[in-house]
């Protein structure tokens, strides 16, 4: 068997007037990410772990913002096109594990939402998924609420079998 890691990071500011897309759903707050797409980083985060795992460059690299067929882009498709992209090299998603990075509002109660679209956009098992959250204790960009980030490591395997 042919086992791989990658690990993942996103950030985007936080703005009045933005949507708040994490993990695939629509986060109720008073700000949102500013993206060329719709600026979900935990998607984005996971995507890049996933390409860097397959050794298959970055999110940018296959969905480019300077492409306008992306402009607003709904992430849960990219993260699609990207399952698709590593199972054409015959690997599978094995488990995630990421961080979502934000000072308000909190997102313990939406974690198993987030897992269970998450689940079935990759369709993998929500318990591969894992999820969790965390401020930045006011320091930084994401503790003044200018911003938000995530980290992801996953891990692909083949089976040779």
């Amino acid at each position: 068997m042919n086992i791989r890691t990658g690990f993942g990071y996103d950030v985007h500011q936080l703005a009045e007037n933005n949507n708040l897309y994490i993990g695939g759903i629509k986060i109720d707050y008073h700000k949102g990410s500013v993206g060329h797409s719709d600026g979900d980083v935990l998607i984005h985060a996971i995507c890049d772990a996933i390409l860097g795992a397959a050794n298959m460059r970055d999110i940018g690299f296959h969905f480019p913002d300077n492409d306008n067929s992306y402009k607003g882009i709904d992430s849960k498709i990219l993260l699609k096109k990207t399952i698709k992209l590593i199972r054409e090299k015959g690997y599978k998603i094995g488990n995630i594990d990421s961080v979502v990075c934000l000072q308000k509002p909190k997102l313990k109660d939406r974690i198993i939402d987030m897992q269970t679209i998450l689940s079935k956009t990759m369709n993998i098992d929500i318990d591969d998924i894992a999820i969790k959250a965390t401020t930045t204790e006011k320091l930084g960009f994401v503790g003044n609420e200018k911003g938000i980030s995530a980290y992801a490591n996953v891990l692909i395997y083949k089976d040779n079998s």
